[in-house]
C-alpha cells in the first residue's frame, strides 16, 4: 500500500478557518470575518506552523498574493484579531497600526487638549524625550505654585 500524500500547507491552513464568522462592526469593512479556529497566542492572534510559527493573518495575506514588505504590519481593519479574511487586512506601518487601535497610546495621541483643557498646539506643547506631549501652561502653573509654596531662605 503506497503512503498517503502529505497535505499541503495551504490545505492545512484553510482547514482551520471558519468562514461564517461575525460581521464586523467597523464602517466600510464588508463581509463576515473568516475566523481562525487553530491555535492562538496570548494576545488572541492565530498562529500557524509553516517551517516556523507564523501569525495566521500574515500567512493569509501572503496566500492571497498581496505584497508584504518585512517592515510593515498587517492591520485587522475589522478589529477582530482572529480574522484571516484578506479583504479585512491591510499592510501598514507600525505607527498607523498602533494608532488605529483602541489602546492607551491611540487614545493619548487622539487628544487635542490636556486634562485641564489647554490645547495641544505649537505654542503650548512641549515634546518630552520619549515623544510624549506635555502642556506648557500646566507646567508653568505648577512651577509658579512650587515657587510660592517654597519657604524663603533667610540669611543667618
Amino acid at each position: 500500500m503506497p503512503p498517503r500524500p502529505r497535505p499541503t500547507a495551504a490545505w492545512r491552513y484553510w482547514s482551520r478557518v471558519r468562514f461564517d464568522g461575525p460581521l464586523p462592526l467597523v464602517r466600510g469593512v464588508t463581509g463576515r470575518c473568516h475566523e481562525w479556529t487553530g491555535s492562538r497566542n496570548d494576545q488572541g492572534y492565530g498562529t500557524f506552523w509553516h517551517d516556523r510559527t507564523v501569525k495566521a493573518h500574515r500567512y493569509a495575506y501572503r496566500l492571497a498574493g498581496l505584497p508584504l514588505p518585512a517592515d510593515l504590519d498587517v492591520d485587522h481593519r475589522c478589529r477582530n484579531r482572529a480574522c484571516v479574511r484578506p479583504s479585512h487586512l491591510r499592510a501598514v506601518t507600525h505607527r498607523v497600526n498602533i494608532l488605529a487601535s483602541t489602546n492607551h497610546v491611540a487614545r493619548r495621541a487622539a487628544q487635542v487638549a490636556c486634562h485641564r483643557g489647554h490645547p495641544f498646539d505649537a505654542a503650548n506643547t512641549i515634546r518630552a524625550r520619549n515623544g510624549t506631549r506635555k502642556c506648557r501652561a500646566c507646567k508653568n502653573a505648577a512651577a509658579r505654585a512650587a515657587r510660592t509654596t517654597t519657604p524663603e531662605r533667610t540669611a543667618a
